[in-house]
């Protein structure tokens, strides 16, 4: 069992608190001050420290402060009166685990030790999880240990080394625009531009000056000539995202583009030459897409030289840990009580969870179960509602006498309405902030609210 030092300079509450840690199955070492507690911090190396806030020799901060320097892992507890409760609080802000107000029974500290005793648990699995975390091939702001992100990684290396175009195609959420990134970071044009280009924000006609640029009087309200994306691109990457929803009158001429690397401004004559490589994504099956003739088959064949499939988060289950860890340690720096880790309930919830949002849905959940909990540790009743009551068996009834594509409209139809629910409450209702955190189009979002009554 843990070591806990208890610090009091008042014999009988040492007496009495060292009593019951010890019922309740602890090694208890005692020290009545301040400067006492230096010394068997350093001699000792205790598990766990409580310790009062006011004392004559040396008070709780100087303790906290001392532990600090010796060994910042070591969780510290202080025990504080209803006058000092502001200082507690400041002590929290410098580094310590919690605090007990007085008066402290045994129900309440069996309790705050358990509390420790699981954190520091959970710290060590997050050790190890990062000792597993070798990846052979590096990806920038990816995290990942499962066997199928390594190949997709071994993939991106490929790729990098050479100047084929690529098509990434996988399921909202799944990461396109990252892999993306880091084929251009990892290639020879990685201190060239990456311009990526979101084929679903605009209408055909500007998106065609957009990327091609175009000459001073081409059209109402062109007054000068302005240089388009391909130029901006030139000597590095371009990234078409959800290359399927563009027009199939601009898909003829990208076609031509991407055979000759050449084009024209909108309304001139002269052929301008630009040396691009070319990155293509799209959450849909690229070969359904070319039969339902929403990406020209000449076109897919001229970008699939080189495919990335990526996985769906929850073929990938090995990676929600770490996944979970990296979200907590990147938001845990906004908040004023720091969030040091899950507990391994609510742990257990998120990898039973089938993530039909991938990565980017496990994001959000994480940083609204932050924004929520009121301990330094998610728990399973900081996540949403959504989430933590998911259980397979809540669709089973959707399959029954239905056919493939109706029980797959009936389930996105309920991911639907709770993914964007959920956005539409976290952004009050703005729909310009829930497409762009989706990634899909405001119009696309629109429909969404209309199909499914949100």
């Amino acid at each position: 069992m843990p070591t806990i030092l208890l610090v009091d300079d008042e014999n009988e509450i040492i007496e009495g608190r060292s009593k019951i840690i010890r019922n309740l199955g602890y090694d208890c070492l005692t020290a009545q001050s301040g400067n006492e507690a230096i010394k068997i911090i350093k001699e000792e190396n205790p598990d766990i420290i409580l310790t009062d806030i006011k004392m004559q020799e040396g008070d709780g901060f100087l303790v906290l402060n001392a532990v600090k320097e010796f060994d910042p892992d070591i969780p510290v507890i202080l025990f504080t009166g209803h006058g000092s409760i502001d200082s507690a609080v400041e002590a929290m802000k410098s580094g310590a685990f919690d605090y007990i107000q007085k008066p402290v029974t045994k129900d309440i500290l069996q309790v705050i030790l358990n509390k420790v005793i699981e954190f520091c648990s959970l710290k060590e699995e997050n050790l190890k999880l990062k000792k597993q975390f070798k990846q052979k091939y590096q990806l920038e702001e990816m995290v990942y240990k499962s066997p199928v992100m390594e190949d997709i990684a071994r993939k991106v290396m490929k790729a990098a080394g050479c100047d084929f175009n690529v098509l990434i195609y996988g399921e909202t959420g799944t990461g396109k625009e990252r892999i993306a990134r880091n084929i251009h970071l990892k290639s020879n044009r990685k201190d060239k531009p990456f311009v990526p280009i979101d084929c679903v924000a605009l209408p055909a006609n500007l998106m065609e000056s957009e990327l091609f640029g175009y000459e001073k009087g081409a059209f109402t309200g062109a007054i000068k000539t302005k240089p388009g994306l391909m130029e901006i691109a030139d000597g590095g990457t371009i990234f078409f995202d959800e290359i399927t929803e563009l027009d199939s009158n601009l898909q003829a001429k990208l076609l031509r583009v991407f055979q000759e690397r050449e084009f024209r401004h909108v309304g001139g004559t002269s052929l301008l030459s630009v040396d691009i490589r070319i990155i293509s994504a799209t959450n849909q099956i690229p070969e359904k897409a070319v039969k339902e003739h929403r990406l020209r088959k000449d076109l897919f064949y001229r970008l699939n030289v080189i495919p990335i499939s990526l996985p769906p988060l929850r073929e990938r289950k090995d990676d929600i840990p770490l996944l979970t860890q990296h979200f907590i340690e990147e938001f845990s720096p906004g908040l004023s009580n720091e969030i040091k880790g899950i507990s391994k309930d609510a742990l257990q919830c998120l990898i039973k969870n089938n993530w039909p949002g991938n990565v980017r849905e496990l994001k959000n959940v994480i940083e609204q179960a932050m924004s929520m909990a009121e301990q330094n540790v998610i728990t399973i009743n900081d996540l949403p509602e959504n989430i933590k009551k998911y259980d397979m068996s809540m669709v089973d009834d959707v399959f029954l006498d239905t056919s493939f594509q109706e029980a797959k409209e009936k389930c996105l139809n309920e991911f639907h309405k709770k993914y964007v629910g959920f956005l539409l409450k976290k952004y009050n209702g703005n729909i310009t902030k829930v497409a762009r955190e989706c990634g899909l189009s405001r119009w696309t979002i629109y429909r969404i609210i209309e199909n499914v009554d949100l």
